[in-house]
């Protein structure tokens, strides 16, 4: 009789625990990792705070994205100031310009504001202007590949020296192409961007390839579908993509908002609410990443600046695809197809000059594989 009640006891005692359990769990979310949030680049200062006040408890990240804001001082101030105060982490959008010396102010602000203040997003896109020959190309010519690496690592770098000395303070940049030289060139974090119709994870396998061998942070910017309205994919689709940047360890998940064209920017109720839905999925959901020990890294030529959005795309935006263009998109595309997630994207100076033990299996462009025993 008495083991009948103690274990009636015990039995009641582990209800109640478990009951509590989950109702703390629910009352008290992990502790994120990451920061999320919207990039409002549009510069009515009170719709940005419309904006800041609808969003700030289902994010934690606001980036503050439109240079009518950031290269006016007075704007500037009042933004940052009432993003902080309502508990949000921020980073401010910087281009290269003769208009404004923001050096005191950035001084100033990290002083006033503190760690909310992440770090500088300089510059924009830089890869994609040069693959797709826009009006702020870099590098407008060069004799070969290793020349057109070489000048655009290099000018690129002369355009974010102006904000390197602030010393730790991080360099954010948002990009479609040339990852790898973008952190070349110096950038902390680069977002890729998931947009249009080009494909999420050989995004994903060219930015965190990127970083992760130079031991940085790497993140997504989701950006237009459309280049009308609504610009925006629905918000099942919003949904599924910051499920997969969550998933594909992503620090950094940022939605672009822009032009204004309702309340929020671009954002209706439906992806408000993938925002919301998300939010509360990343605060009951730990994830786990996998290690580099655990993927297959797929090897690109040195200096081999391919577009990656299809077989036909540009290189370096200086010349038509090559002989190797068509196999390195199916290499890759297949790649994927078979490891999904656990693919990255690299380049073989890096197998040349820092050894092959980090992952679990490498594929090089010229066919040449080879799979490495990681539990020796």
């Amino acid at each position: 009789m008495k083991n009948r009640e103690v274990l009636a006891v015990f039995l009641v005692s582990l209800l109640i625990f478990l009951l509590f359990w989950r109702f703390n769990l629910a009352k008290n979310p992990q502790k994120l990792d990451i920061f999320f949030g919207v990039d409002a680049a549009y510069d009515e200062v009170e719709d940005i705070k419309r904006l800041v006040d609808e969003v700030r408890s289902y994010t934690n990240l606001f980036v503050i994205g439109s240079t009518g804001v950031t290269f006016n001082i007075t704007k500037l101030d009042e933004v940052c100031q009432y993003v902080c105060d309502r508990g949000l982490y921020f980073m401010v959008y910087s281009h290269p310009t003769d208009q404004l010396n923001q050096t005191r102010w950035i001084e100033d602000a990290r002083q006033r504001l503190g760690d909310r203040f992440l770090g500088l997003y300089v510059y924009d896109e830089a890869g994609g202007h040069q693959i797709d020959r826009s009006d702020y190309m870099l590098v407008e010519e060069a004799d070969n590949y290793t020349d057109a690496a070489n000048k655009y690592v290099g000018l690129l770098a002369r355009m974010t020296e102006y904000y390197m000395h602030m010393g730790d303070f991080p360099l954010f940049t948002a990009d479609y192409a040339l990852y790898w030289f973008d952190y070349e060139a110096g950038y902390d974090v680069v977002l890729a961007e998931f947009g249009w119709n080009h494909s999420r994870l050989l995004n994903v396998g060219l930015c965190r390839g990127a970083a992760t061998l130079r031991n940085k942070n790497w993140g997504v910017m989701i950006t237009w579908t459309y280049y009308n309205p609504p610009y925006i994919e629905s918000g099942e689709e919003l949904y599924n993509d910051l499920i997969l940047a969550y998933q594909s360890g992503a620090r950094y998940i940022v939605v672009f908002n822009y032009p204004k064209v309702s309340t929020y920017g671009i954002l209706e109720e439906e992806h408000l609410e993938a925002l919301k839905k998300f939010w509360h999925y990343i605060n009951h959901n730990p994830r786990v990443i996998d290690t580099m020990s655990d993927r297959v890294a797929y090897v690109l030529p040195e200096d081999y600046g391919y577009g990656f959005r299809g077989p036909a795309d540009k290189i370096w935006g200086l010349w038509e695809a090559d002989e190797l263009s068509n196999r390195t998109w199916n290499d890759a595309n297949a790649l994927s197809e078979n490891y999904g997630l656990k693919m990255d994207i690299i380049y073989e100076d890096y197998v040349k000059y820092n050894g092959a033990s980090a992952y679990h299996k490498f594929v090089f462009w010229n066919g040449t594989m080879f799979t490495i025993d990681n539990n020796r």
